[in-house]
Parts: structure tokens; C-alpha cells; sequence
């Protein structure tokens, strides 16, 4: 069993990581239903929380349904930070989450998300500070380093671990990766193997396939997987690595009534959540995956990410059941 403060989960469990414009309720629902363990919102700016801005209110939208659930936040100011905390707890997750791994411009450049590896002793002052401000597990998400020359990721873990911190995902990759390259799982390895951490250590980066999941498990000992880009459009990720654990076999993949099935919930819950125009917009970066490996079907692609109306998409929708219902996903 792996324990985030008093939650108990599964062994090796399945996260779904926070991601912008992605991990929104509806698609956080997808995940849960195809056996994600635990889902986090979408990172939230504490500058924009403690303005009441509307797209940071927002992502603190949380349902019973998806619990386990954390809601991440990002920021690099003392005050806001745990100004935050006070306004996240009254939405009632069950975690509260450090962004300390975001490498886009705009975060870093305000020596947010990644850009506060630059500064360890800020990084744990303001963990320490965030943990003793409140009673919810405080858990960390953060990437290996700066760059490669500022790689120290087992001492900073063990100091997140020393201020309470009660768990840590680690990205395989520093910030000057980006996202380029193969993402390192072997310094998360020596995170977990240092003798002094007891906390759990998850890994993050290129857990594309069942086989990834299990080499994580089984070959890097880590305690469990977060789960990123893999998951995009295909919620069926998380059911496909549990039956591989449990069987060794890969289960058949969704058919194509279920994959129109899931699109047309995706959106419909979307629309319900946020409005029609944001609800079809941002559901878009989906329909690829959903509808990946079909033979001749640019055409009904470039009609699903350019339809602007709900209505004209559930149209594609059943078009595309209607011509491709036959086709065998492999």
C-alpha cells in the first residue's frame, strides 16, 4: 500500500498529472472511471487566486465522483502562496500540490514552476511554510534540475521530505530539456533508493505503454506512475497498465462505439462545465488520440477541430461512427 499522508492507495498507483488545459473536471472524470488512482486540476497561478481571477477560481471546481483529487497551484511569492492555501482548502481537496516543474516562459520568467530551481533554499522555505499552514498533505511535482549541471534532485528531495512534505512526482527531465529527449528515470531511482526517504516517490516523463509503467515498477522500484501526454484524448491508458500488471497480456483496445462514446461525453460534460464556445474549443486537443491509427480520416479530423458549434461536432461525431464503426484498433 502507498500512503499520501492518511490516503491510502493501491500499490503502484496511476496518477493523472496536472496539465494546462487538460486535467479540467470532464476529462479528470474520463481518467477516473478508466482506473486512475489519484487526479490532480490543472496548475493554478496564486497570484491569480488571490485576485479572484476567473480562469484560476475556476480550475478549483472539484467533485466527489474524482476523489482522490489535488489541486496544484504555482507561484513564487511567499504571501500568495499561502494566501492560496486559505482559498483552496475551501473547495475541499483532498491535496494540495506544488508546481516547482513547469517549464513554460511565462512561469519560470517569474521564478515560478521550474524556474524556482534556481533557488532550493525558496523551494523548501516556501514548502515548509505551505505544510505548516495547513492540515491537507502538502505533495511536490518537480523535474531533476535546473540543467544538467544543477542536477541535485536526491538532496532536494530529501529536504522537501525533512519539512513535511508527503510525497514528490518527479519529471525525468530538467528544464532546459523542455520536453526534448528521453526523459532520465535513474536519479528518480536514486531518490526512492536513498535510505533516509520514506515518503513516496512517483516518476513522470515517457510512461507511454503498459511496458514503460511495469519497467518503472519493477526496474526503478518507484512507488508509482504519473501519468502526462499518454493519457491525452485516451482516458483508456490507465485501464490498459492495470490489466497488463494483473495478466501480463494487453487487453483489447476501446472500439470504436467507445471511443465516439467518450468524445461525445468529453464534450458534452465541457459544455456543461464551462459554456459552448470554451467547451468545444477545449476539447479539441482530444479528438487526435481519440480517433488515432484510422486510415483516411483528415478530413473528419480537420472538420472536429475546426467545427465551432457543439452540435455541428456531435454531426462529425456520428459521421464518423456511421463510416468507420467497423474499424479494428490494434
Amino acid at each position: 500500500m502507498v500512503k499520501i499522508g492518511n490516503i491510502e492507495l493501491p500499490d503502484f498507483p496511476l496518477l493523472l498529472a496536472p496539465m494546462e488545459d487538460v486535467s479540467d473536471p470532464p476529462f479528470r472524470a474520463l481518467c477516473k472511471e478508466q482506473g486512475a488512482d489519484v487526479v490532480y486540476t490543472e496548475f493554478i497561478s496564486s497570484e491569480g487566486l488571490i485576485r479572484d481571477a476567473a480562469k484560476s477560481t475556476m480550475k478549483l471546481d472539484i467533485y466527489e465522483k474524482e476523489r482522490p483529487v489535488g489541486i496544484q497551484i504555482f507561484g513564487a511569492n511567499l504571501d500568495s502562496m499561502l494566501k492560496s492555501v486559505e482559498i483552496v482548502e475551501k473547495s475541499g481537496p483532498d491535496i494540495i500540490d506544488i508546481n516547482f516543474g513547469c517549464p513554460v516562459k511565462k512561469v519560470v520568467s517569474k521564478g515560478a514552476g521550474a524556474g524556482i530551481l534556481k533557488d532550493i533554499d525558496l523551494m523548501v522555505s516556501l514548502t515548509e511554510a505551505m505544510v505548516k499552514h495547513t492540515k491537507l498533505p502538502v505533495t511536490v511535482k518537480t523535474r531533476l534540475g535546473w540543467d544538467e549541471n544543477s542536477i541535485k534532485i536526491v538532496e532536494v528531495a530529501e529536504r522537501l521530505q525533512d519539512v513535511g512534505c508527503a510525497s514528490i512526482a518527479i519529471h525525468g527531465r530538467t528544464r532546459a530539456q523542455m520536453y526534448k529527449g528521453e526523459a532520465d528515470w535513474r536519479p528518480i531511482a536514486a531518490v526512492k533508493n536513498n535510505p533516509r526517504m520514506h515518503i513516496p516517490v512517483f516518476g513522470n516523463g515517457d510512461v507511454n505503454s503498459p511496458e514503460k509503467a511495469m519497467l518503472m515498477r519493477d526496474e526503478f522500484g518507484l512507488d508509482g506512475a504519473m501519468i502526462g501526454r499518454a493519457s491525452i484524448g485516451y482516458p483508456w491508458f490507465f485501464r490498459e497498465v492495470k490489466h497488463y500488471f494483473e495478466t501480463g497480456t494487453h487487453m483489447a483496445k476501446p472500439t470504436m462505439d467507445e471511443r465516439v462514446e467518450a468524445a461525445r461525453r468529453h464534450l458534452q460534460m465541457s459544455i456543461d462545465w464551462k459554456g459552448e464556445r470554451l467547451g468545444v474549443f477545449e476539447t479539441r486537443r482530444h479528438y487526435t488520440n481519440y480517433f488515432k491509427g484510422i486510415p483516411h480520416f483528415k478530413e473528419y479530423r480537420q472538420r472536429l477541430v475546426t467545427t465551432d458549434d457543439s452540435a455541428g461536432v456531435f454531426t462529425v461525431l456520428d459521421e464518423v461512427y456511421e463510416k468507420f464503426g467497423d474499424h479494428q484498433f490494434v
